[in-house]
């Protein structure tokens, strides 16, 4: 059976701009019961079609897959778009290349599949679905990932426990799909990590700091470095490639710490520049002597998943990046970021330079970061843009 929803008038703008949302309230009928998972088609309140998509109870309403009536939501579809993401990671040099075998494959709607995560580590795909739909469709989409990644990938593990709308009773497992293996070591641009997909955060590892590690590893020679809420390390290994003098982790997660000091040693064994140590990050800055660094990377997880909270995400940004203005040697380099999709841009900045005009410093910015190249934003879903960064010298 084909479901369909028509919307309220007016209400189609935003799907004729190619946005891949449907929020609820611009629904004003339903034609047929769709669970929730299922593929149904949005018409105009002149029963126009407009958008087919996963239908889900909540805000969004219905995420969009195509906005062509004759495409159908099928094996060859997922294929097709597979492939499309995969051509596009090797066109741009992230994928194919020697030295690297970690990226993002899928990125939800940046690559027209929202609700849908797909991360490459060497052999092992990590999928998750954030959409009860992709849940539902997963064996087809693992089915076709097979296909087009051919020798390249032997596994694909499903992670998806925490990330699926827990009101739709759709009790998720984690596990692999196809294969299964031990070997969880992956490269990243020379460097190797041991990812951590069975419960480390995301997918087991923050492939979106790639690039920004990269350029960190640049600034790194010669300096004392702090990585703050380093989860798996990806910093500290790039500072300690790029010569700095020493490199102190901070996460107040053991689990974290030991698995920063294994990332260390895997490139670095018995290399003293490093110590990591689990501790609350606000309580280390307060603690810490002013001029022991002169690099400081702030990457904290996101203060904020929700717009409720973004007055208070703002205030915590302004404490911690005011803590590290006021630490930081003079003439050291601050590597600061959110990742909180509710924070703008500009609410971010508004925080870092607060927190700058209270110590007094004269601050100057070097460069302004986002994610990398294989996490894109669709154009027609500035949304997407999650990953905000600055890099600024502190005089």
């Amino acid at each position: 059976m084909t479901y369909k929803a028509y919307l309220k008038p007016g209400k189609e703008e935003s799907l004729k701009r190619f946005h891949p949302w449907v929020f609820s309230g611009a629904i004003a009928r339903l034609e047929g019961k769709p669970q929730e998972g299922e593929v149904v088609d949005v018409y105009t309140s002149k029963s126009e079609f407009i958008a087919k998509g996963h239908w889900q109870i909540g805000s969004i309403a219905v995420r969009v897959l195509s906005f062509r009536q004759s495409e159908e939501i099928d094996a060859r579809f997922w294929k097709h778009k597979l492939q499309i993401a995969y051509d596009m990671r090797r066109s741009i040099g992230i994928a194919g290349r020697p030295d690297n075998n970690t990226y993002r494959l899928v990125h939800g709607e940046g690559d027209n599949l929202p609700g849908l995560i797909i991360d490459i580590y060497a052999h092992t795909a990590v999928m998750q679905a954030h959409s009860a739909g992709m849940h539902l469709d997963r064996m087809a989409i693992a089915e076709a990932l097979s296909e087009v990644m051919g020798d390249q990938i032997d596994n694909i593990y499903y992670k998806s426990e925490t990330t699926l709308p827990f009101k739709a009773d759709l009790y998720p497992e984690n596990g692999f799909l196809h294969g299964g293996s031990n070997d969880n070591i992956a490269t990243e641009y020379g460097l190797k990590f041991h990812i951590d997909w069975l419960k480390g955060q995301k997918t087991g590892f923050f492939v979106d700091q790639r690039e920004n590690r990269a350029l960190l590893e640049r600034y790194a020679k010669g300096r004392s470095v702090l990585n703050m809420f380093c989860y798996t390390g990806g910093f500290s290994v790039y500072a300690m490639r790029g010569g700095a003098g020493l490199v102190h982790s901070v996460d107040s997660s053991a689990k974290a710490v030991d698995l920063t000091n294994q990332n260390v040693g895997l490139n670095f064994p018995g290399d003293s520049r490093h110590t990591a140590y689990a501790e609350d990050a606000f309580k280390y800055l307060e603690r810490m002597d002013s001029d022991t660094y002169d690099l400081i990377v702030l990457d904290p997880p996101a203060f904020a998943k929700h717009r409720d909270a973004l007055r208070n995400a703002l205030q915590g940004y302004r404490k911690l990046n005011a803590k590290a203005f006021e630490k930081i040697k003079p003439g050291g380099i601050l590597f600061t970021f959110s990742c909180s999709q509710a924070v703008s841009k500009d609410n971010f900045r508004t925080a870092v330079f607060t927190a700058a005009a209270t110590t007094g410093r004269n601050v100057r910015i070097l460069h302004q970061l986002t994610q990398p190249a294989d996490h894109p934003v669709n154009i027609y879903h500035p949304e997407g843009e999650y990953l905000k960064g600055l890099v600024l010298y502190v005089e």
